[in-house]
């Protein structure tokens, strides 16, 4: 910057940057006379417009950008086309890396699709397949195990059973993939789908069952029936659907008559026990009786071969049965006769004793006769 240069900074700072009133009379901010400041915005006047400092790289792009080449078009540097190429070459390989490597995890597998059609399935580890749009891979889970609900919320899930009586049922079912290649083409909405045929194949199961079958000892043979059912029909539509199982979580009868229903199914465990009851007793008759028939054949055996010794030896042992419960006196000719202590003595605590006489008052000493 030369001297004028320095001039005019030192009149800025006195005048400001649009200079002050002064004598120039010329107020609209584009400067007085020369000696004055001048508008920083405005172009320098004809025949002073040099450049202050050097221009950069930069303002040479732009500048010969605005006024264009020796064909009146835009000017770019002479390396620009590969910087494009170099651009685009690095969007391809990204876009390679990205659509090209697959990692499969272990419990993973991918289906892959040629322009829409299916030509495979990838297994677990790294894979290599084309670019997308041209290859794409899909990638399911198939060893996480699904569990749907029914029903879904507090509503009641009321299904009729054989014998026309109406059941609330809440149960769950669990499903995974079996084949994924189906899973993807075969079905539209697989969660759907196995909630579709889980409903029909338990309202099916459910009303081959009476209500007592249903809330109580059929569970077990109605989840097995809703599960072979369920499969049956999921590998009829070729869903690749595995049914892993059904659970029960609650059977019982409609909120309305829940109370009359609790009694019913009280009176009928107390009938179950007094059954049980009775057929114990009756085994415990039978295995008696059985083992009374056993000891008579033994005594009949011993009585065929030796009849006197044994009919003797029956009555002495049915005697010492009957006189061991009882009081005997046993009296032999010219002995004394036995006196039964025992008998008296019963008979002395059975008889109450007699109240004694009132002792008569005795009269007081002095007194009047």
């Amino acid at each position: 910057m030369g001297r004028r240069g320095r001039a005019q900074v030192v009149g800025m700072s006195d005048k400001g940057p649009w200079g002050g009133g002064g004598d120039s009379g010329n107020g609209s901010g584009g400067g007085g006379g020369d000696d004055g400041p001048r508008n920083p915005w405005s172009l320098p006047p004809a025949g002073k417009r040099g450049r202050v400092g050097g221009s950069t790289s930069l303002d040479e792009f732009l500048k010969r950008a605005r006024t264009g080449g020796p064909g009146g078009g835009p000017s770019f540097p002479a390396n620009a086309g590969k910087l494009w190429l170099a651009a685009v070459a690095a969007l391809v390989l990204v876009w390679i890396a990205f659509t090209s490597f697959h990692s499969i995890g272990p419990q993973e597998r991918g289906v892959v699709t040629m322009f829409g059609r299916y030509t495979g399935t990838l297994n677990p580890g790294i894979q290599f397949t084309l670019p997308a749009p041209i290859m794409r891979v899909q990638v399911e889970d198939v060893q996480n195990t699904r569990t749907e609900s029914f029903p879904e919320g507090s509503q009641p899930n009321l299904m009729l059973t054989g014998d026309q009586n109406i059941v609330d049922l809440a149960y769950s079912v669990r499903w995974n993939i079996k084949s994924p290649e189906d899973y993807v083409f075969e079905i539209k909405n697989p969660k759907e789908t196995v909630r579709a045929v889980a409903e029909s194949a338990m309202r099916a199961a459910v009303a081959g069952k009476n209500l007592t079958q249903a809330i109580g000892s059929g569970r077990g043979e109605i989840e097995a029936e809703v599960q072979t059912r369920m499969q049956a029909l999921l590998d009829e539509y070729q869903s690749g659907v595995r049914v892993l199982g059904i659970s029960i979580q609650k059977a019982a009868a409609p909120a309305e008559v829940d109370d009359a229903f609790k009694a019913v199914t009280a009176a009928q465990q107390e009938a179950q026990s007094n059954l049980n009851r009775s057929r114990a007793y009756a085994q415990q008759v039978i295995a008696r009786a059985q083992g009374d028939a056993t000891e008579f054949d033994k005594i009949y055996e011993q009585y065929r071969l030796a009849p006197d010794v044994t009919r003797r030896r029956l009555y002495y042992e049915t005697m010492e049965q009957v006189l061991n419960r009882a009081d005997k006196t046993i009296v032999q000719p010219g002995v004394q006769a036995y006196l039964p202590l025992p008998e008296a003595r019963r008979r002395q605590q059975a008889t109450p004793e007699p109240e004694a006489p009132a002792t008569p008052q005795a009269q007081p000493t002095g007194a009047a006769r």
